[in-house]
């Protein structure tokens, strides 16, 4: 069976030590002095199965004011209305799945150590970079079925190699693709760049293939969204 204790409660008037409350419905309370009046105020309120006279859902505590955390904060959502400054140091991660969008209105700045790493302006809708580097992948068979995120390309057998290029309408408009024939003797074996297999569909340079000649030659490309072109 269980036990209860004794509270003492002092129910006289507010001007007692100790004693009363003040403050409009639902307002939480704070001691105001030391001999523990408590209030409440319009600027801290707790509104419990009513939405009260401004739309709130019920059980929503209201701040009207700032407030300052010296802890952590946890919660399952943040809803943020207007953000002035954000002060923040270390690493920070945002999102847990590839296909998470992330989009800002305006222009964005990379730092280095003494200069821009990056940057992209919503002004002039230009990106400046200070060293570009992009994904290598070096080809030493017969075929090599190029994928989207690859760049620069490396061939580098002495015999007849191909490369099959995605579809121009899976990578998208302004895709661009480096190829490189490596090898300084084909002699009679060449480097082929093909839109017709396995994918199919779409072409190179208005023709089924693209055929790289000469010694070491090299090629830039890119998509229209349709097809692939030489430039």
């Amino acid at each position: 069976m269980a036990k209860f204790g004794w509270a003492y409660i002092d129910c006289t008037d507010q001007g007692s030590s100790g004693s009363g409350s003040a403050g409009p419905n639902g307002s939480l309370q704070f001691v105001t002095e030391s001999g523990g009046q408590t209030t409440g105020s319009n600027h801290l309120i707790y509104y419990t199965g009513s939405t009260g006279a401004y739309g709130y859902l019920p059980n929503t505590v209201v701040l009207s004011g700032s407030l300052i955390v010296t802890g952590t904060v946890s919660a399952s959502t943040f809803h943020i209305k207007d953000i002035t400054t954000i002060d923040a140091t270390g690493s920070t991660y945002f999102g847990d799945s590839i296909d998470d969008t992330h989009r800002r209105k305006g222009s964005l700045i990379v730092s280095g150590a003494s200069n821009y790493v990056l940057s992209a302006s919503a002004i002039t809708e230009r990106v400046w970079v200070r060293g570009f580097g992009g994904k290598y992948a070096s080809v030493g068979g017969a075929t090599y079925n190029v994928v989207a995120d690859d760049y620069i390309i490396g061939c580098s057998s002495s015999a007849n190699q191909t490369l099959y290029l995605p579809s121009a309408s899976a990578v998208g408009k302004g895709a661009l693709l480096i190829i490189k024939d490596e090898y300084n003797n084909r002699s009679a074996a060449a480097v082929y760049i093909s839109g017709s297999n396995p994918v199919g569909g779409f072409s190179v340079e208005d023709k089924a293939f693209y055929q790289l000649n000469g010694t070491m030659p090299a090629v830039n490309l890119y998509s229209d969204g349709t097809n692939w072109f030489v430039f």
